[in-house]
Order: structure tokens, then C-alpha cells, then sequence
């Protein structure tokens, strides 16, 4: 295999990283495999560009042993150690693992480079602990005891303000407290590797390749008040012209903190049942080949102004036109028998008409099956549970919701009332369904003079 340059390496996971190529596409344009590029990429995110500058590689017996009980404790693979490690060659942790498992500690001291030395290694003196009841042993253990006391004031302080203390917030204090106090016994203390220490502070004092980006991610969020998730900041991402792959902005949201707080609640209607059950004769097929052969309704909640309404829409599964609706603050029947009685005066004398529904209350009461059956309706439900049997109804409601809910402000119930038959009648005049490639008023136009 061809040796790369930094450089080579860099542009290979930048190019990864934007989301717009996959490991096999950059595998074959930097001729490579697949399996190369991924290792660049995880040693990249673990170390930067560092990863790739050629380091001195006499590794101590200490580095390999963290290095092999890292492994073993968390369960990576050689790669991802590898990078985490920054060693070059994944192949050299098996080489370790093979002559710990065989010859025991000794095998992983490391040799001197060179010609060996003529002199002998003066031997080290070790410090011997100070005797028990000394003052020297007195004066030891207090220092011990200031600083746990220390640490675990700050620990207690993280755990008050967030539910788990992590590696990092561990390495965090420490880190603080490096000046006071060992670093070996502060990561003793705190339960973390060196290896993860030096490595969690490296991270900590390199520079975020991504502050731009959360930046212009941030901004995003707080313009529309935290209405949008990630995908629907990603396409905002890509109309100001920056591609950015889904899951890094689900990534960095989740860094930030920024949840979307739109959460669609559907009015759930069914309370058992109360009357008739009609089968589903829908039965998934969203498509009509005429208008008034296949209408679908339900109802929806929101607030507005501290006050709850519901909205109750048909709509017409020939061009996704909504055909009648009425809003009311109470979901009684009469929100149902308004709305039917408005989209009778659209329905043709002679007509083969399925109207599908939820199984919610009003749709099994006797009134509606038999406001039906004066028209010569047939009555379809959806199966108890399965909204997917009504999905065209509830995909209109989460577009008039982001579209038009999420987005304005209103003064009043009243006010609110005014812009949603604006928003119905530009739904259904103005705005274009990508599947018909018109809006639903000139598909329905078009068809009638065509017939």
C-alpha cells in the first residue's frame, strides 16, 4: 500500500467528515481501502492533526499496559485503541497483547535503541513511606485528606448541577487541582487512567474544529426559538450553503444542549367503543383517480394563548385538498356535524364517496354513520392503534403545524382563527405538492378540463 502524506490524510477525512462521500468513494480516489480511511478518521477525532505527525515510538512497559487494560475494559477494537493511543500501527497492540499473554509483564519492557551502553545503570533510590505515627506520616495523610476533601467538594458541585459526572468532568477538576497536588494521586483519586487523563486535557486545550459551526448551528436554533431539530437545521444549514452530514448536527445539538421543544400532540379521540366499529376498507390506498372518491378527516389539538382548540379538516386523497374544516376550543360532536354539513355542499349529487376516519368517538356515534349514510357514504376506520392506516391526515397536520403554527405569532384565539383560513387557502391554492408538481386547486382544475 502507498504511503500518504499528512496532508493526503487531512483532505481524506475532511472530505469524510462533510458527509458528502462515503469511506469507499475516498478509498478508491486516494487509492486505498476503505478500512485506511476510517482508521485516519477515528485517529483524527481522538488526537487532531497531531495523529498524523510521525511521534517517537519506544513505548514504555507502563503505556503498553494501559494501552492493553484500556482495551480489555472498555471493550474497543485494535482501531479505535489505536487511535485513541495515537499509535500508528493498530497491529502493534496485537504484537503487545500476543507477548503479555505468553511471556507475562517482563515481555512488554521496552529496549534501549543504539548500541548498548558500557556503563551500568546506577541503581534508583526509592523513597521509602515514612514510618507509621511519624510526623512525616501525620503530615502525608493530611495533605491526602485535603485533598480528597478538595476534589469531591468540586465533584459534589458538578453532580449538583447535572445528573452524571462524566470522565471528562473528572479530568476537568483534576486538571484544576494539578498544581496543588499530584497528578498521580489526584487520577488515582478520581478513577481514571493516565492515558485517558492526558489524553481528555490534549482535547481540552485544542482548538474545536467545529466552533464556527455550533455557532451558526446555535443561531439557527435560538432565530426559531427552538422549533427546529436537527434535519430541519441541516436544510438550513444547506440554504445558507454549508453541507453538513445529519448526524454531526444531531451531534453537536446533543453537545450544546439544543432539543427541539415541538413535540406534535394528536387529540386522541378514542375512548373504547361507544358505537359502531366500520372496517377499514382504505386499507393504505392514499390514491384516488377522481376528486370525491376518497376523503379522510381526524382531529388535532394545540394552544393558543394559554387556550386549547381543535381543528376537524377532510381531506380529499385526489389532490390532498382540504375541503371543509371547523375549529372549535371543545371536541364535541357538533365540531364534526359543522364540519360535515360544509363539505356536503362540495359533494356532487351522484358520487362513490369512501369517507375514512380514526376510530374515535364521534366517528362511531349513530349520528355521523347515519349523516353518512343520507349521502350515500361508505364509512371506512383505521385500526385501533395504527395511525399509519390514517397517515395523509396527520402528514397535512405536521406541515400546517411547522408551516404555519410553529412559525408565527398570534395576538389573540381570534387572530390565530383569521391566519389559519389564510394558511388553508394558500395550502390549497398557491403552495405546491411536490408530487403533483402544482398545488391542489390546479391539479384539480387541470384534471376537470382535461376530462
Amino acid at each position: 500500500m502507498a504511503k500518504f502524506s499528512t496532508e493526503d490524510k487531512l483532505q481524506a477525512v475532511q472530505r469524510y467528515l462533510n458527509g458528502n462521500e462515503s469511506s469507499y468513494e475516498l478509498a478508491k480516489s486516494f487509492g486505498t481501502d476503505n478500512k485506511a480511511i476510517l482508521k485516519w478518521v477515528k485517529q483524527y477525532e481522538h488526537n487532531g492533526v497531531e495523529a498524523f505527525v510521525k511521534l517517537y515510538t519506544n513505548y514504555t512497559q507502563q503505556f503498553k499496559l494501559d494501552v492493553l487494560n484500556y482495551m480489555i475494559e472498555h471493550g474497543t477494537s485494535i482501531m479505535e485503541t489505536a487511535a485513541i493511543f495515537n499509535i500508528a500501527a493498530p497491529s502493534t497492540i496485537l504484537v503487545w497483547k500476543k507477548q503479555f499473554e505468553t511471556q507475562g509483564l517482563d515481555a512488554l519492557q521496552s529496549k534501549k535503541k543504539g548500541r548498548p551502553s558500557m556503563k551500568k545503570d546506577a541503581k534508583k533510590q526509592t523513597k521509602s513511606k515514612p514510618l507509621e505515627g511519624s510526623d512525616e506520616a501525620l503530615e502525608a495523610r493530611i495533605k491526602q485528606l485535603e485533598m480528597e476533601n478538595e476534589y469531591f467538594k468540586k465533584v459534589e458541585c458538578l453532580s449538583s448541577k447535572q445528573e452524571k459526572i462524566t470522565k471528562q468532568d473528572k479530568t476537568q477538576v483534576v486538571y484544576e487541582l494539578r498544581h496543588k497536588y499530584p497528578v498521580k494521586a489526584l487520577v488515582k483519586l478520581a478513577g481514571i487512567p493516565h492515558s485517558t487523563y492526558y489524553d481528555l486535557v490534549e482535547r481540552m486545550n485544542r482548538p474545536d474544529p467545529d466552533s464556527d459551526l455550533k455557532v451558526e448551528i446555535k443561531a439557527i436554533y435560538e432565530e426559531h426559538e427552538g422549533r427546529y431539530g436537527y434535519r430541519r437545521i441541516r436544510d438550513e444549514l444547506a440554504n445558507r450553503g454549508q453541507k453538513v452530514n445529519h448526524k454531526k448536527v444531531q451531534r453537536i445539538m446533543k453537545e450544546l444542549g439544543l432539543k427541539c421543544i415541538v413535540r406534535m400532540k394528536k387529540y386522541k379521540s378514542y375512548k373504547g367503543s361507544v358505537g359502531k366499529i366500520a372496517p377499514n376498507i382504505l386499507n393504505r390506498h392514499f390514491t384516488a383517480n377522481t376528486p370525491n372518491e376518497k376523503w379522510v378527516t381526524d382531529i388535532t389539538e394545540f394552544k393558543i394563548s394559554g387556550e386549547k382548540l381543535y381543528l376537524s379538516p377532510v381531506l380529499d386523497l385526489f389532490n390532498g385538498e382540504i375541503i371543509s374544516y371547523t375549529i372549535g376550543s371543545r371536541p364535541t360532536y357538533s365540531l364534526v356535524s359543522d364540519m360535515l354539513k360544509k363539505a356536503f355542499k362540495r359533494l356532487p349529487d351522484i358520487h362513490q364517496l369512501l369517507m375514512h376516519s380514526d376510530q374515535g368517538c364521534h366517528y362511531q356515534m349513530k349520528k355521523y354513520r347515519q349523516a353518512l349514510e343520507s349521502r350515500g357514504i361508505v364509512q371506512s376506520m383505521s385500526r385501533k392503534g395504527n395511525c399509519y392506516d390514517n397517515s395523509v391526515m396527520e402528514n397535512f397536520f405536521g406541515i400546517m403545524k411547522s408551516e404555519f403554527l410553529y412559525i408565527k405569532e398570534f395576538e389573540s384565539v381570534e387572530h390565530f382563527k383569521i391566519e389559519l383560513e389564510k394558511y388553508i387557502d394558500y395550502y390549497n391554492t398557491k403552495r405546491i405538492k411536490a408530487k403533483l408538481k402544482m398545488s391542489p386547486v390546479q391539479y384539480r382544475t387541470h384534471f376537470t378540463q382535461v376530462a
